[in-house]
């Protein structure tokens, strides 16, 4: 199964050196020296990792055979794509790769079916679940704890604690009115179990 890891950003000095915007956890697995990636475009690669270093919090990349700075800039926002064994799972329980998380039902904590996960994009700041309801409107849901209380591959749903208006106008109201009865976070149990989605 073939997973996107990273995506590479502009070049960084003279020597061939590439941003790269990393999606997945465990960029030290994926994204480390000798790694050989498919591209997206694939006439870009296969592109083989020669040295990787974090310079002020980003990771840079160099590639085999790209020496200079006109040629890094020329590998600006290809995709880097692993291939992954689909039964691998990620080493932390509360992480899930991408694959593992598209398509499940995404129902509130009272049983209310929101829709499905058809995207997860992968911001600076968390990622987000792009949910694609009956109606075929799109709702983006944050895949942080506090609302997402808790992921049942076995079930293939992600259960939501939303908070008012996050869903639509109406949750708003029904959350007003029934303020305190249920429509707070999930229990401690269910903590954790909602942490940020594995890009690969």
């Amino acid at each position: 199964m073939q997973l996107v890891v990273a995506r590479i950003g502009r070049a960084h000095g003279i020597k061939g050196e590439v941003t790269v915007e990393v999606r997945t956890d465990e960029p030290e697995l994926r994204l480390g020296p000798g790694a050989v990636l498919a591209t997206a475009p694939a006439s870009t690669g296969p592109l083989t990792i020669e040295t990787g270093r974090v310079h002020s919090g980003r990771l840079l990349l160099r590639f085999e055979g790209v020496r200079d700075r006109t040629a890094a800039e020329a590998l600006r926002n290809t995709l880097l794509i692993a291939e992954v064994d689909p039964e691998e799972l990620p080493e932390d329980e509360d992480e899930f790769y991408d694959h593992q998380l598209m398509d499940l039902d995404v129902v509130t904590t009272d049983g209310v079916e929101v829709g499905r996960i058809t995207e997860i994009s992968h911001l600076p700041s968390q990622d987000l679940f792009i949910v694609e309801r009956p109606d075929g409107s799109e709702v983006m849901i944050p895949f942080v704890e506090e609302i997402v209380t808790e992921i049942d591959l076995e079930e293939q749903r992600a259960i939501i604690d939303p908070p008012p208006g996050l869903i639509d106008d109406r949750a708003e109201i029904v959350s007003s009115r029934d303020d305190g009865e249920g429509s707070g976070a999930g229990s401690d149990e269910d903590a954790g179990k909602g942490s940020e989605a594995g890009g690969a």
